[in-house]
């Protein structure tokens, strides 16, 4: 990271992400984008591969990665995609696609996720939520930090959410052995694991060319919200209204992570969580913008990264 200053660009909440990748050129680089069937993440593969990179879309549904990267492939003319079978919340799933990948990758967008779920449990009795928002990417991370290195100024791009701002990481009982279970709580400690991770992961990556960031997409419209009740998603809406937040397309959803992915005004910048195609302020109160400072927090991310190296060495 070369700045302290707050990083700003041209783009805003309505850019989308063909806008912010307007010019920029990826032939030759390789991307791949978890969760790339549905929603932001269809958009992000988009537009990568608009751009001419190869794009893995790394997806549970290969059916429907594969009808995605058909039109994908019609809308971009681009036909190097690929789809590749991965579910985060299962260790040997992951494993199966890092110990396969061959050469360099270039970017790698951290973008699928569950949210609200109910409460269930992996084999190994961890958190759904966590499990697959935060453990799965980072096995899948740490699992290709070889690929990234090979890039020579690889990119990692952490989707996270203004749900952190539910919950801070906890690490006394991260998945709800002793207090009772509430999903909105799990959801919020997952992704405040997004931000936390790319703020060690750069610490400990930035040598090898490797920079990474965080994000909030912004309120989108998509499946992600399966689990969510129509009371939660009313009163969520409503909370948007408020503070004049306005729900985003896909398309413009996408924007922040194609931004962090591809832009030269993110050169040698990490650690840092942008919202709105701009570094986010500090969290002021209410509910839907800012990011909070334990999800900066250099101290919890480095326990995080320990944590998580534990849990998963335990699965095998």
């Amino acid at each position: 990271m070369t700045s302290t200053e707050r990083i700003t660009t041209p783009f805003g909440a309505t850019s989308t992400a063909a806008e912010v990748i307007d010019g920029i050129d990826l032939t030759g680089r390789r991307a791949l984008v978890t969760g790339a069937s549905s929603g932001i993440g269809v958009e992000t593969a988009r537009a990568l591969a608009g751009a001419g990179a190869e794009v893995t879309l790394a997806v549970r549904d290969t059916a429907a990665g594969e009808r995605t990267a058909r039109d994908i492939s019609t809308t971009t003319g681009n036909t190097n995609l690929r789809v590749s079978r991965l579910d985060l919340a299962d260790p040997r799933s992951v494993a199966a696609l890092t110990d396969t990948w061959d050469g360099p990758l270039h970017i790698l967008v951290n973008n699928a996720g569950v949210m609200a779920a109910p409460e269930t449990r992996t084999p190994q009795g961890w958190e759904s939520q966590f499990a697959t928002n935060h453990l799965g990417h980072f096995a899948l991370a740490t699992g290709l930090h070889g690929a990234l290195t090979a890039a020579r100024g690889a990119r990692v791009v952490s989707v996270s959410s203004s749900g952190h701002l539910r919950s801070p990481v906890v690490f006394d009982d991260i998945h709800f052995q002793e207090r009772p279970y509430d999903p909105w709580s799990a959801y919020g400690q997952s992704k405040t694991a997004n931000v936390l991770f790319a703020v060690e992961a750069t610490k400990r990556w930035a040598s090898d060319g490797i920079t990474v960031n965080a994000l909030m997409p912004g309120s989108i419209a998509t499946n992600l919200q399966r689990h969510v009740s129509q009371e939660d998603l009313e009163r969520i809406r409503a909370q948007a209204g408020a503070t004049g937040l306005t729900r985003k397309t896909p398309e413009q959803g996408a924007a922040t992570s194609v931004l962090l992915a591809t832009s030269p005004l993110l050169q040698d910048i990490g650690g840092r969580y942008f919202e709105d195609c701009a570094e986010a302020l500090d969290h002021q109160g209410g509910f839907l913008s800012g990011v909070a400072p334990y999800a900066l927090d250099p101290e919890a991310a480095g326990l995080l990264w320990q944590v998580s190296e534990d849990t998963l060495a335990s699965a095998r």
